[in-house]
């Protein structure tokens, strides 16, 4: 299945309440885990420490920050859906965020999305996305939440 192509806020509106589809799957590497502890100078043993994560975790193994997990959306948000005939896109905010369950190193995770809201706020559009972040045979996802951009789209 292709992208969802959006160009404009009727685009967008038109699609509330539907399913926009799903990413690739995107595998977390250890060598993924440690370069975003050393970014965000969180090197909790959890997830930097495999030998120590073995015997003492209680998941056996590393896990992927919560955090990174949430990072990698905007890469698989592009996945999903081509927002066309843009000014500027902004992150706005993250609501009713929800970590379900780790992400065991060497995991593969899916982004599952759909338009919750699209509201016109004088020519700025602010769209309100349900996303699951799916875990490869786990029927827990590792979060769900609703992620709000603001599209400034051209005239």
């Amino acid at each position: 299945m292709g992208k969802v192509v959006i160009k404009s806020f009727d685009e967008l509106e038109k699609l509330v309440g539907h399913d926009l589809g799903i990413s690739e799957w995107h595998e977390f590497t250890q060598e993924q885990i440690n370069l975003f502890a050393d970014a965000t100078i969180d090197h909790q043993w959890i997830h930097v420490d495999p030998e120590k994560a073995k015997t003492e975790s209680p998941f056996g193994n590393t896990i992927a920050h919560g955090y990174l997990t949430l990072s990698i959306l905007p890469h698989l948000w592009d996945q999903i859906v081509d927002v066309q005939n843009l000014k500027m896109q902004v992150n706005y905010g993250i609501e009713k965020l929800k970590f379900n369950q780790p992400v065991l190193v060497n995991s593969r995770v899916r982004l599952c999305a759909k338009v919750i809201s699209a509201v016109n706020l004088r020519g700025v559009t602010k769209a309100t996305i349900g996303v699951k972040l799916e875990i490869e045979g786990n029927k827990k996802s590792a979060y769900d939440a609703e992620v709000i951009f603001l599209y400034h789209f051209n005239g």
